[in-house]
């Protein structure tokens, strides 16, 4: 059972997040709906995320599927899920079937996983399903992604070879100490338009998934669409205790 005061203080969080995200999205001469964030919910209770939702957010993100698996039932089923993890190709149908209201994968990073997801959402006749290119741009080998180098080939085969996926942008995660900097925000600006050039689609129909808690301001000010905000919102994480 979640505290009143942790579900009030995520809550109170949320709206600061939220204040700082529109007035970065500002001093960037952005429009404050060009910016979503996605309130990251790993290892944190239902009865908080419900709090976060209460106080009128939909958009959450989950690292683990099995966690989110069994989260999604349990919430409301207007929450626009983004998984933002790595995913194995043997656990995509059981993620999709599990969560219909999945909105997005934001790491979609080789062909493998993209084609796996295309027949999944064809298997279940569920609506198309948004993903990301997840690119490595800081060339760490901890760091799942596609070398910046073959963002633009991933791109075309998610968009051109597979029906049932909407290509829908790029995404990145920053250095070690998941902060990124502006060599990897522009890193990935430098990939948008690569894609978009090959693509022929114009860069504003390309989201950018960079930035987390420690650095999504900075991030909307250089051309994130979409923020992935942990916790700043939510707190530590908490993860069980090893014996």
């Amino acid at each position: 059972m979640a505290s009143v005061a942790a579900v009030e203080g995520a809550a109170a969080a949320l709206r600061s997040v939220l204040s700082r995200a529109q007035q970065a999205a500002a001093r960037a001469g952005r429009a404050p709906e060009s910016v979503r964030v996605v309130a990251v919910s790993k290892t944190k209770p239902v009865g908080v995320i419900r709090g976060v939702y209460d106080a009128g957010h939909r958009c959450f993100g989950e690292n683990y599927v099995q966690e989110l698996i069994d989260k999604a039932p349990q919430l409301p089923e207007d929450i626009e899920w983004h998984f933002i993890g790595n995913l194995q190709s043997n656990k995509a149908k059981a993620l999709l079937a599990g969560v219909p209201s999945l909105d997005m994968v934001e790491s979609v990073d080789d062909e493998k996983i993209a084609n796996r997801l295309d027949r999944v959402v064809a298997d279940l006749g569920r609506r198309p399903l948004k993903v990301l290119v997840q690119v490595n741009t800081s060339g760490e080998e901890s760091k799942f992604g596609v070398d910046p180098s073959g963002c633009v080939g991933l791109a075309k085969h998610v968009k051109l070879s597979c029906p049932n996926l909407v290509f829908s942008g790029l995404m990145t995660i920053g250095m070690l100490d998941y902060s990124s900097t502006p060599e990897n925000f522009k890193a990935l600006t430098s990939c948008r338009k690569e894609v978009c050039d090959e693509l022929g689609i114009p860069e504003e129909q390309c989201e950018l998934s960079m930035g987390m808690s420690a650095d999504f301001e900075q991030a909307i000010e250089m051309g994130s669409t979409n923020v992935r905000v942990g916790s700043t919102i939510f707190g530590a994480r908490e993860y069980p205790k090893k014996n």
